[in-house]
């Protein structure tokens, strides 16, 4: 059997729902949905900031697995509104402009948390 790795950002609501930042089964990756809140809850209005910042997180789980954006070969990016995806594209697209992993990107009624405007997944798979 291939061990599993949990990968915990500290988020208070891990324990709460039963869940972890990031997941690593063999050379597989699996990020949860990722929201822009700084280390001490605040969340940047501007919805490239936000859109950065959840990548900032993303990274660091990468990173903790063994991976970088490099190895990203998926990402998913909710929106709450359609009209800033220009400026979330703008964040996506300096980390993945080369990576060019697959993508969706939704518009959704609402995120946890009001302020949020974007949330990312993003899934990885490391070479042999």
């Amino acid at each position: 059997m291939t061990e599993r790795q949990n990968i915990s950002s500290g988020s208070p609501f891990e324990p709460v729902l039963g869940y972890c930042r990031a997941v690593r089964i063999g050379n597989t990756i699996s990020v949860s949905g990722t929201g822009p809140a700084r280390a001490d809850g605040t969340v940047d209005p501007d919805p490239e900031a936000q859109a950065a910042r959840s990548l900032e997180i993303i990274t660091a789980a990468l990173a903790e697995a063994g991976a970088t954006p490099a190895d990203v070969v998926r990402t998913r990016v909710y929106l709450t509104d359609a009209a800033d995806f220009d400026a979330v594209a703008r964040a996506h697209g300096a980390i993945f402009s080369e990576i060019r992993p697959a993508n969706s990107t939704v518009v959704v009624a609402a995120l946890l948390n009001p302020e949020w405007k974007v949330e990312i997944e993003a899934d990885a798979i490391l070479s042999d």
